[in-house]
């Protein structure tokens, strides 16, 4: 009769209810997850966890860095190399860790005989491009040729001998 009084009477005041206690260690009541969730079940004594495989990743182009990209290619054409490139610098003002772009900007520096920041956007978009094969294998290209074009060609057949380039 206390407990309800004393119920009664926080509620009334605004007061929230007193906290229910926690069982007690040991207690032999199982406790229930938290509504929505799956009930979990403890792996097997001895056997190691694994976690599915993650599914392979796609890097994909916005809709915005697709046109900047289709306009840097046309400048590109063109001879328009200072174009070109502020216009991938604006996409990758848009998208900065999209390893697509980096290949783009780095194919473009090896049409303005820029190896070296070749190179440089090709090892990014190599870094980037973490568990998207084709990316992985499109930065490798890149990052090869620019080797090739310094002249480093030992350096782009160990490149292309890693199994991502396969």
């Amino acid at each position: 009769m206390l407990a309800l009084a004393i119920t009664a009477s926080s509620l009334l005041s605004g007061c929230p209810a007193p906290a229910q206690r926690p069982s007690p260690p040991g207690s032999t009541v199982p406790s229930e997850p938290p509504a929505g969730a799956p009930p979990s079940v403890p792996p097997p004594s001895g056997a190691p966890t694994r976690r599915p495989p993650a599914p392979p990743r796609e890097n994909r182009l916005s809709p915005a860095t697709l046109s900047l990209v289709t306009q840097a290619r046309a400048l590109l054409a063109h001879g328009d190399f200072n174009g070109a490139s502020s216009t991938l610098d604006r996409a990758l003002r848009i998208e900065p860790n999209n390893p697509l772009l980096w290949i783009e900007l780095g194919r473009e520096r090896l049409v303005e005989s820029e190896a070296h920041l070749a190179e440089g956007c090709g090892r990014k978009a190599l870094a980037l491009a973490s568990g998207d094969q084709g990316a992985q294998k499109q930065a490798g290209r890149l990052l090869a040729d620019a080797l090739r074009a310094q002249g480093r060609n030992q350096e782009a057949q160990e490149l292309e001998s890693q199994p991502f380039m396969r």
